[in-house]
């Protein structure tokens, strides 16, 4: 098993034994069994254990098991405390997620503080086959089925390879002392009842059932990779990005059969979870939207538009002097200029009257009630109606700055129109460019 264990560890994840390894250790044959295994090769293992404070005396003494052991080794040892209970009431998840969630996230901070290349779990092959079942039992995709990965970036799971036969054998053999969480043995968890009631079902009918089963899984992979291909050449297809905006067409993508699915991967990535709400999207009016934590896909005409929360910085800008410019959240330089030709104006350069465009200036959003007199037009207009008239998504008002006077008149909206009333017409003015970038 050591040698098996140093194999994997070098030829399939490509990783040298002299890293630095952070090992969890529960206390549980699993766990022990790893740090029995990785102490007669590596050098630089440090351990890190959590206390759930679930089971009073019994928790403790895990603790002290590993404690005991590291000591004995001259192993860095790390441990904490939770309150398991209270995140549990504070952030209403099962007891399970709150564990999970305390747990890795307290890795994380020691594998950023003290510099370890790897964190280390001791998941074995039967707990891909639970972690199976509870996925299909509850209803998932693809990706649920794959079950436990033996990769997660820093987090590896080199036991994948082994049963729970194959680590209970090492431990017996190896004289390896372990605690038993009397939990482990209870059938109200749904875990334990695949592991104790179906598992052993499937492991009588079929003596090589762990490696069907791992068979089955890379056939799955294989699947998934295919499923990976297809969304990302469809991608191409039907999307393009503007700026951070990603434009998905509608039309485009509703010729093909599996639209459903080619959103699911596409948008799962953005931390989406809401499936049926977005679908709905691709005939919901112009302007519904779905939030994930990190982003927020709109539906406007024929389109989804896919982009990031972004965080609340201040609407105006003040602009006192030319080294306010450095200070706007956008690229913008004035320069006085000899040239006459005014009818170049576009959306990077302005040609204004120096006689009426003078600091203080503002830059700002827009705001209900604004209008301005575009160029080429007779009369004023309210900004909603340019808006409206352009097409403008609600991402796009959204990134719009508007130059103004102090007195709040609109001077240009910022690469699409001028006003009319600030661009230079008397040839006895100097004309004042402004470039945006």
């Amino acid at each position: 098993m050591l040698q098996r264990l140093k194999n994997n560890l070098e030829n399939q994840f490509k990783i040298p034994l002299d890293a630095r390894f952070l090992l969890a250790v529960s206390g549980g044959v699993d766990s022990m069994v790893l740090l029995h295994l990785f102490t007669q090769f590596s050098d630089h293992l440090a351990v890190a254990h959590c206390n759930f404070n679930l089971r009073g005396e019994e928790s403790d003494a895990d603790e002290q098991l590993v404690c005991d052991f590291c000591i004995k080794h001259h192993i860095p040892f790390y441990s904490n405390s939770f309150d398991t209970n209270n995140y549990v009431d504070l952030h209403k998840v099962s007891v399970q997620v709150a564990a999970r969630e305390l747990r890795y996230s307290w890795f994380k901070d020691i594998l950023e503080e003290e510099s370890y290349d790897y964190l280390v779990t001791a998941h074995h092959a039967d707990d891909v086959v639970e972690t199976f079942l509870i996925n299909f039992n509850r209803g998932t995709g693809i990706d649920g089925l794959l079950g436990i990965p033996d990769r997660n970036e820093h987090i590896i799971r080199p036991l994948l390879i082994f049963s729970r036969e194959d680590v209970y054998e090492y431990a017996l053999e190896h004289s390896v002392t372990w605690r038993e969480d009397a939990s482990n043995q209870s059938t109200k968890y749904l875990r334990n009842t695949f592991r104790h009631k179906v598992i052993p079902v499937f492991k009588e009918n079929n003596p090589h059932f762990l490696s069907s089963f791992q068979q089955t899984l890379q056939n799955l992979q294989q699947v998934s990779d295919l499923a990976h291909d297809a969304a990302e050449m469809i991608w191409k297809k039907v999307v393009i990005q503007e700026k951070d905006i990603y434009k998905i067409n509608i039309p485009l993508l509703l010729e093909y059969k599996n639209h459903k699915a080619y959103l699911y991967q596409w948008l799962k990535e953005y931390h989406f979870t809401a499936w049926n709400d977005i679908y709905e999207l691709l005939r919901a009016v112009s302007g519904k939207m779905v939030y994930s934590a990190t982003h927020i896909l709109l539906k406007d005409r024929d389109a989804l538009l896919l982009k990031p929360k972004t965080i609340a910085t201040a609407e105006k800008y003040y602009i006192n002097s030319d080294e306010d410019l450095e200070r706007l959240p956008i690229k913008l330089k004035f320069e006085l200029s000899e040239t006459t030709a005014e009818k170049n104006n576009n959306k990077h350069h302005l040609y204004a009257d120096a006689e009426k465009v003078y600091y203080p200036l503002i830059i700002r959003k827009w705001e209900q009630g604004d209008f301005f007199y575009p160029v080429g037009m007779m009369g004023k207009k309210k900004v909603s109606k340019f808006f409206k008239d352009e097409k403008f998504s609600m991402f796009e008002k959204q990134q719009t700055w508007i130059l103004t006077t102090e007195k709040n008149d609109i001077i240009w909206i910022i690469g699409h129109r001028a006003d009319e009333r600030f661009i230079h017409k008397n040839s006895k003015n100097q004309i004042l460019k402004i470039i945006f970038n």
